[in-house]
């Protein structure tokens, strides 16, 4: 009789536990399914804002098209507008005429001095250089700067530059001096052909040689170099013509060649301008020697018609070593050499000459250099031991504004009709202001 009962009460706690695992299954089943349908809930929330998002982009990037088909059409309206108002004269604009955007860059330039001299002004002006020039009593003697004992105002300098459209820029330099106006240069050069070429026509100063093209309030020394003067005056050569210049393609240096064909105004070398007589042509090159040293070099040649119908031919070489300390502090050593061969009535005049000058760089407010000059080739029976020697010291307490106090000791000069030479000694302070727009010079 136990034994049935205790075999009862095992069956009977044996249903009871496997009940009790069957609703622990079903339970665990419905938290599964709840889980599963907050997922599935969630999950048709996300797509439901991608697609929201998806529909925005898409009509941004709609927008956005529509937008720069409507920039590209205004800006095709306001160039066919822009072209019909260049054909056509405007009834009605000065409400929207900018008068700024046409005016050209201007700069004004102001160089004076004060001058100690042992030579009156009245002897200095019959001053000439046996060989290359002469005195004569009739004319009055040419020179443009520092003429007076005392006080000197050179010139006033005006400059203006303009870009005139896409192809050309256009360039006029005016001389203001107490009794003449002068124009010095006026030009246009191109800004877009091909091939590394540029072109220049008008009147212009020529750009063989080193020292030419640079104005005089551009120059190291006051003075026009000794060789310039005796072979090409004071003018230089400033003539009307045409320039073209080819920069030529190589990697590491440059090199460019020029050609000019210019009238011939220069009668001191040249001179015959029944049509015009005088080209031009150069090679110019700059390397670097390692990081700090750079290196000019120029060769050029001068030929053309004199004005007894000859031909004179003047042969230049130009070396420029600069070597930069920092960016202010640099130590530059320049030199050219002019070589002429002159036809005249039954002979062949040749003559040369050359200077070298050393400036030094001490930072952005001083300079200091010197300078010897030497026309060492004469015509026979003239001196050729013509000299001077040149020391100045420099400040420049703005970019834009330069006193000068410079000495020079002048051998080359003979003064009036009996021949009488004079060693010339001369105390200079000068000053040159700069105002307004004006372009980089060349170091």
């Amino acid at each position: 009789m136990t034994k049935k009962i205790i075999l009862l009460s095992f069956c009977a706690c044996t249903s009871v536990f496997a009940q009790s695992e069957v609703e622990e299954l079903k339970t665990l089943l419905a938290q599964q399914i709840k889980a599963t349908q907050a997922l599935q809930a969630r999950l048709e929330v996300l797509e439901h804002k991608q697609a929201i998002q998806e529909k925005k982009e898409k009509r941004q990037k709609q927008k956005t098209r529509q937008v720069a088909q409507n920039t590209q059409k205004i800006k095709a309206l306001e160039a066919q507008q822009q072209e019909a108002e260049s054909v056509a004269v405007p009834t009605s604009t000065a409400a929207t005429y900018d008068q700024k955007s046409f005016l050209p860059d201007i700069a004004l330039i102001l160089d004076g001095s004060a001058v100690s001299r042992n030579v009156n002004n009245s002897t200095y002006e019959s001053y000439y250089i046996p060989g290359f020039s002469s005195y004569d009593p009739a004319q009055e003697s040419e020179i443009p700067f520092n003429k007076n004992r005392g006080f000197n105002f050179n010139y006033a300098e005006v400059a203006m530059h303009s870009t005139v459209g896409p192809y050309f820029d256009a360039d006029a330099i005016f001389h203001l001096q107490p009794d003449s106006l002068e124009i010095e240069e006026a030009y246009i050069t191109s800004r877009a052909l091909p091939y590394g070429l540029r072109a220049k026509l008008g009147k212009f100063r020529s750009a063989f040689g080193r020292i030419n093209a640079i104005h005089q309030h551009a120059w190291h020394f006051t003075q026009q170099p000794l060789a310039f003067e005796a072979l090409l005056g004071t003018e230089g050569v400033n003539d009307a013509g045409v320039q073209l210049q080819w920069v030529l393609p190589t990697e590491d240096t440059y090199l460019m060649a020029g050609f000019e064909a210019l009238q011939g105004n220069n009668d001191v070398s040249f001179g015959d301008v029944e049509k015009n007589n005088l080209y031009i042509g150069y090679l110019k090159s700059s390397f670097d020697l390692g990081d700090a040293t750079t290196i000019l070099a120029g060769a050029s040649l001068l030929h053309g018609t004199n004005d007894v119908g000859k031909s004179t031919d003047i042969y230049a070489a130009d070396l420029t070593l600069k070597t930069a300390f920092d960016s202010y502090s640099s130590l530059m050593w320049q030199s050219e050499l002019l070589y002429r061969d002159k036809s005249v009535i039954n002979a062949q005049e040749k003559q040369a000459g050359y200077y070298t000058q050393l400036i030094y760089q001490y930072n952005q407010n001083w300079a200091t250099g010197v300078r010897y000059d030497s026309l060492y080739k004469n015509l026979d029976n003239l001196p050729d031991d013509l000299e001077k020697y040149s020391a100045m010291l420099e400040y420049k307490p703005f970019e834009f504004t330069k006193f000068r106090l410079q000495y020079v000791y002048d051998k080359s000069k003979f003064y009036g009709t009996d021949m009488q030479r004079k060693d010339t000694s001369e105390i200079l302070l000068g000053f040159t202001i700069e105002a307004g727009a004006h372009g980089a010079h060349a170091f």
